[in-house]
């Protein structure tokens, strides 16, 4: 009987005979792979296998499929949180530079559904901060994020809705949602939402923000909770006004506070 070691193949274990080289396997798996990656380092040279290894094989260009995808957020996240994950709804209220670099974040994430409300399009000033490209300005926000969010992983059911929020649309739009996102410029727009979605879903957390402006350290900005289901990212003062404008890193800084504050959340863990 011929000595066997095991070895991961896109996370998938699998059986091999001891002095299988990487090429080899390569050539049996996926022969027109152009790029190999072995414990997480790109491989030039061909060598044995070991017991433990982790292999990936890359044809540029190709799409992988869901299952394959599924089986690589499912290592990266661990199984427990990623199934969490997979089953969660979470919705996005304005895809500016908070919305769509929070919409990215947790798609990359592996949040199952996204429910994308805007009314907007992609202006040339959008670019300076916001997750979209210059071949995507004179589309529709919900449009160019969910194109966007395909490419970044289509296993994510991204629902869009091409309307300006309202305490009239907002119960609709926004059901079977677990938490909702404000990422709204305006104030009076912020309050309205976070009203409208507290009053109308008793077990919804919203999680919004306030104060992101300028090129002030990072490290001002905070995540907290203000109430049972509603917190706050950003420093709560830097606001947009001339000489202050919003700009990506620190924009970006709040975003990822609102995604990170949003996969506790989901995750069952209410402290911020």
């Amino acid at each position: 009987m011929k000595a066997e070691i095991t070895v991961l193949v896109s996370e998938s274990p699998r059986t091999i005979e001891v002095g299988t080289t990487i090429f080899k396997l390569r050539d049996t798996v996926k022969p027109g792979a152009d790029v190999v990656i072995c414990n997480g380092i790109p491989i030039l040279e061909d060598q044995p296998l070991c017991d433990g290894d982790a292999i990936v094989f890359i044809v540029k260009g190709e799409i992988l499929s869901h299952e394959e995808l599924e089986t690589l957020m499912t290592a990266r996240h661990t199984p427990g949180v990623h199934r969490i994950l997979k089953q969660s709804s979470v919705a996005i209220a304005g895809l500016g530079g908070l919305g769509s670099a929070v919409a990215v974040a947790l798609a990359r994430t592996g949040v199952g559904r996204l429910v994308l409300a805007d009314f907007d399009v992609v202006e040339p000033s959008n670019l300076n901060r916001q997750q979209y490209f210059v071949d995507q300005i004179g589309l529709l926000k919900t449009d160019a994020l969910a194109d966007t969010l395909a490419r970044v992983n289509p296993a994510v059911a991204v629902t869009t809705h091409t309307v300006r929020l309202t305490p009239e649309n907002i119960p609709k739009i926004f059901q079977e949602t677990q938490v909702v996102v404000e990422a709204f410029d305006r104030e009076e727009e912020k309050a309205m939402l976070v009203e409208t979605v507290l009053k109308t879903f008793p077990n919804t957390m919203v999680v919004a923000a306030s104060g992101m402006a300028g090129h002030t350290s990072a490290n001002l900005v905070r995540t907290g909770r203000v109430s049972g289901r509603l917190y706050l990212c950003g420093d709560g003062s830097s606001a947009c006004v001339r000489g202050c404008g919003l700009m990506a890193p620190r924009v970006g800084v709040v975003a990822h506070h609102q995604a990170n504050i949003v996969l506790r959340l989901l995750l069952g863990e209410s402290e911020a």
